[in-house]
This record gives C-alpha cells, sequence and structure tokens, in this order.
C-alpha cells in the first residue's frame, strides 16, 4: 500500500498550505466537517487511544459565546472564520479502550495512573489536531491554528460535565490568499536533524 502523493498533492498539504489570518465569505458545508472528521480519526494514536474531542464552533451563538475567551488579537480573525475548531482530549479515553483497542486489556494501562493519563491524552489529542490540519488541507480548506484563549473559560463553556480539556483552536474555512504575508523561513535538514 506503501505510495507516494504526486507533487500537487504534497503541495497542498505542506508546501504551498498557509496559515491563514483572513477568510473569504463562504461558508463550509456541515457535511465536509463530517468526513474532516472521518479522515482525521484514521491515523496513528498509543494504542489507538483517540483521545481528541472536537468541538466546531459554527453558529453566530457559538461564536459569540467564544469571543470572551480569545485573546484580543484572535478576536476578528476567528470571528470571521467560518468554523473554529476546539481541538481538546479527553481525560477519560482509557475508559473507551475495550472497545478502540480490543486485542488487549489497555485500560488497566492507565487506570489510577494520572500522570500517564494526561500525558498520553495531551500527547495523542495534539497529534491528532495535527491530523485535522492535514486533512482539511486534503480537502481544500484553509486553516488558522493557533494558541492565544483562556483555556480554562473555553473548558467552561463547550466541555462543562466532561473530563475533556482544550489544547488549541484551529480556524476553518476558505482563505483569502490576498492577504498573506510572505513565508516565514524554515530550517534546513542540518540545523534540525541528524542521521546516526
Amino acid at each position: 500500500m506503501t505510495r507516494s502523493l504526486d507533487p500537487n498533492a504534497l503541495d497542498a498539504l505542506f508546501n504551498d498550505a498557509r496559515t491563514h489570518s483572513a477568510w473569504l465569505d463562504k461558508p463550509v458545508d456541515p457535511a465536509l466537517l463530517q468526513t474532516l472528521f472521518d479522515l482525521m480519526k484514521m491515523p496513528p494514536t498509543s494504542a489507538n487511544c483517540s483521545p481528541a474531542r472536537i468541538v466546531f464552533v459554527q453558529s453566530a451563538e457559538a461564536k459569540a459565546r467564544l469571543l470572551p475567551a480569545l485573546d484580543e488579537g484572535n478576536r476578528a480573525k476567528t470571528m470571521a472564520a467560518p468554523v473554529t475548531a476546539i481541538v481538546a482530549h479527553d481525560l477519560r479515553f482509557y475508559e473507551q479502550l475495550d472497545y478502540l483497542y480490543p486485542h488487549a486489556h489497555a485500560r488497566a494501562w492507565f487506570e489510577g495512573n494520572d500522570e500517564k493519563i494526561r500525558t498520553t491524552a495531551f500527547r495523542n489529542g495534539t497529534l491528532q489536531g495535527a491530523y485535522l490540519i492535514m486533512a482539511a488541507r486534503a480537502l481544500g480548506l484553509d486553516c488558522g491554528p493557533m494558541s492565544g484563549f483562556n483555556n480554562e473559560m473555553v473548558d467552561a463553556l463547550f466541555f462543562a460535565g466532561t473530563a475533556c480539556k482544550s489544547n488549541f483552536l484551529i480556524n476553518l474555512g476558505y482563505g483569502d490568499a490576498s492577504r498573506l504575508h510572505p513565508r516565514s523561513p524554515r530550517f534546513a535538514f542540518e540545523q534540525a536533524c541528524q542521521i546516526v
């Protein structure tokens, strides 16, 4: 099954893809968000733990609830984005491991070990957030991932009564390419990597 994507696909996912802060007035179909999730859930997580929980903030009412939790510099672009995904992780993810990882009693690996639960949920939820970005790009959506919000407020507003904790936000939609600034530098291989 190993195969390389063609250069156009690689450009869409990596080389030409940009972080957007300005958005076209073009809605995102909710069915596309379901397709997005169906792609992002497929790549690997530790023991298939799949701790990411996503709230797609799309309605005007939900955007208004999110607004006070945003840092000032993130408010205008988030309100203009058709959708804002709240990427969170469920600290009770291990309760689903009998279903998600049925060939081992993986739930026992986590029960009673709060540090292992926290690090596994955060690491793998972050990984799934990155998968979401790549899946969105593959489906023709632009992304604007960001920190710069009050996590405790977002958790109270969108995850009350759950064990979910917000990690970061991703604005989703169709970016206004005319408002992009030049791409910032990236490291060369030799600056960041070793082959040993």
